[in-house]
C-alpha cells in the first residue's frame, strides 16, 4: 500500500534499536510502503535492546544529624561562610548535604561518613572552622577509611583504595620544631616520606602535585637548622619552563631564580615568618644555589632541596647528588608525570629511580592520589589522568599493529 496513493494514516509508536524499527500492532514503514502488523526484531537487535533497558538503582536511605547542644554561633562555624564548608564536604565525599535550620540532611553512599565528619567538626566549632583545617580532615578522614577497609579484608573498598605494601598505618608521625604546632604527616606515606628524610641522608619523594612533597622537605630542614644539626639550607632546582619560553629574565642571579623557587619560598615563610626568613637569606644560612653553578662544589653540614627534579638531565642529576659533604641531608622531590624536558632527552628522576634503587642509605618514598592535601578535586584529576595514561599504553601497542598492517598491505 503507498502511503502518498491512499493517504493511510497510522500511529507512531516505534522504537529505533540499531537499524530496525519496533513496532507492535501499528503501521510501519519498509520501503516507501505502509503496512500493518508486527515486525520482529532481529536476534541482534533484540539483543541490543535487552541491553539498553535501563536498570533500576537501590535507593540510599539518606542520613539525618542534629547538632546537641544545639547553637548558633557554633552551627555557623561549622556551615563556613556562606556554607563553604558543607560544600567542601560534599565535593570529597560525593554526598548531597541539605540544611533546613538545624537540621542536616545526608544523602549518597557515603552520607554515614559524611555525618561523621559533621559530628567531628561540631563538637570543635567554639571557634572559626578555616577551610585549610575542613581540607586536611577530609584528608585524614579518607586516609583512615582505606586503613580500616585493608585491615578488615573488605573486597570491595580494597579495590576502591590504593595501599601500597610497605605503609604502616599503626606509625605515629614525627614531631617537627617549626612556627606551625600541627604540622605533621596526613596520611601513611607522607609520614613514611618524614620518617625516611630523617633516617637516610639522601632521600627522594616522588609522586603528584599536591602531596605535600616539596613543604615536608622544607620543614624538615627548618626543623634541622632549629635544633642544630646543620649549618645551612641550600635550596635549588632546574631553570626549566612549563612549555612556555618567558626569555631572559632581569636583575641579578638571586632575581633571576627567584620566580622558579617560588613554593620554597612560600614554605619558608610559613615556616619561619617573613622577617625571620629575610634575616637568614641576608646571613647566607638560607642560599640559592642555581643547579647549573654546582659543579665542583662541596656541600658540607647543609640540608639541600632539589625541587623539581623531573625536570632535570642525567647529568644533572649524578652531579648533584655527589655535591653532598659531611653531616649533610639531600632531598629530591619530583613528579614523573610532569616533566618540562624535550622528549629526546630522559629525565634524571626516572634515570635516578632505576639506578639507585637497590643502593643502601638511600631511600625513595612514592605518592599517590589519596596523598593529595590539596582541592578535593586535584585527587580526582590525578587519578583521570592516569586513568587516560593507563588506557593510552594499553592501546598503543594495538595502533602500532595495525599501522604495520596497513603499510605491508601499500
Amino acid at each position: 500500500m503507498d502511503i502518498s496513493a491512499h493517504g493511510a494514516v497510522g500511529r507512531r509508536t516505534q522504537e529505533l534499536v540499531g537499524n530496525c524499527y519496533i513496532r507492535h500492532d501499528c503501521l510501519y514503514i519498509d520501503g516507501g510502503k505502509a503496512k500493518y502488523g508486527k515486525l520482529a526484531p532481529a536476534p541482534r537487535q533484540a539483543a541490543l535492546l535487552k541491553s539498553t533497558t535501563l536498570k533500576t538503582k537501590t535507593p540510599v536511605q539518606p542520613h539525618y544529624f542534629v547538632p546537641e547542644p544545639l547553637d548558633n554561633t557554633r552551627l555557623a562555624h561549622l556551615c563556613g561562610p556562606l556554607d563553604e564548608n558543607l560544600r567542601q564536604i560534599s565535593a570529597a565525599l560525593d554526598v548531597t548535604i541539605f540544611r533546613r535550620g538545624e537540621k542536616f540532611i545526608v544523602s549518597g553512599h557515603n552520607a554515614e561518613r559524611a555525618v561523621q565528619i559533621l559530628e567531628q567538626f561540631y563538637a570543635v566549632a567554639q571557634k572559626v572552622i578555616p577551610i585549610e583545617e575542613v581540607q586536611l580532615a577530609l584528608v585524614e578522614q579518607r586516609t583512615s577509611h582505606q586503613v580500616a577497609a585493608v585491615a578488615s579484608g573488605d573486597t570491595e573498598a580494597v579495590a576502591k583504595v590504593v595501599a601500597a605494601p610497605f605503609v604502616e598505618p599503626s606509625i605515629d608521625s614525627p614531631i617537627l620544631k617549626t612556627r606551625r604546632s600541627d604540622l605533621r604527616g596526613r596520611t601513611p606515606h607522607q609520614i613514611r616520606y618524614l620518617r625516611n628524610i630523617l633516617e637516610h641522608d639522601i632521600s627522594f619523594g616522588v609522586g603528584p602535585a599536591g602531596t605535600g612533597k616539596t613543604y615536608l622537605a622544607v620543614a624538615c630542614a627548618v626543623d634541622a637548622l632549629e635544633r642544630d644539626a646543620i649549618k645551612r639550607i641550600i635550596l635549588t632546582r632546574p631553570a626549566v619552563e612549563a612549555g612556555e619560553r618567558l626569555g631572559f629574565l632581569p636583575g641579578d642571579l638571586s632575581q633571576k631564580v627567584d620566580p622558579y623557587l617560588r613554593p620554597l619560598y612560600d614554605a619558608l615563610y610559613d615556616l619561619l615568618g617573613f622577617d625571620r626568613t629575610q634575616k637568614m637569606f641576608e646571613k647566607q644560612v638560607i642560599e640559592i644555589a642555581p643547579l647549573a653553578y654546582m659543579r665542583g662544589r662541596t656541600l658540607n653540614h647543609a640540608f639541600v632541596i632539589l625541587d623539581e627534579a623531573q625536570n632535570t638531565t642525567v647529568e644533572q642529576m649524578k652531579m648533584f647528588l655527589t655535591r653532598i659533604g659531611f653531616g649533610s641531608k639531600a632531598v629530591v622531590t619530583g613528579d614523573v608525570t610532569q616533566v618540562d624536558l624535550h622528549k629526546s632527552q630522559k629525565s634524571g628522576l626516572v634515570d635516578a629511580m632505576q639506578v639507585l634503587k637497590d643502593v643502601r642509605g638511600i631511600a625513595f618514598s612514592h605518592f599517590g592520589s589519596e596523598d593529595v592535601v590539596r582541592h578535593p578535586l586535584v585527587a580526582r584529576i590525578v587519578d583521570a589522568y592516569e586513568t587516560a595514561q593507563t588506557h593510552e599504553a594499553e592501546i598503543a601497542p594495538l595502533i602500532k599493529a595495525t599501522a604495520i598492517k596497513n603499510v605491508r598491505k601499500k
